[in-house]
């Protein structure tokens, strides 16, 4: 199963993980990134450098969660594909704190 950016990536905008992805399935807008689900090969490269815990598998999913997969589908459609490292959010850091992160 692929893998896609949760809400926690909102307003931060750390691309650690871009620089982990063998197949570039990352996208971004100016407040979050997304992954592509079809490009996605599951190899969880990015799970880890990402510091707000914001990518997550899609297994068994809630109904709920499942909107997140359609969300990153759309996106990712729609935005560029992004494979280096950005300067993170100005409010990044504050958001990481609200999360539990820092």
């Amino acid at each position: 199963m692929p893998h896609i950016v949760n809400d926690n990536c909102r307003l931060c905008l750390f691309t650690d993980c871009v620089e982990h992805c063998p197949v570039h399935c990352f996208h971004a807008d100016e407040e979050r990134t997304y992954i592509d689900p079809e490009v996605c090969i599951d190899c969880s490269a990015c799970v880890p450098a990402c510091p707000v815990q914001a990518i997550s598998e899609v297994v068994d999913f809630s109904e709920e969660e499942e909107r997140w997969i359609e969300l990153n589908r759309s996106f990712a459609q729609r935005l560029p594909v992004i494979s280096d490292k950005r300067s993170p959010l100005p409010t990044a850091e504050a958001q990481r704190e609200a999360l539990g992160f820092a």
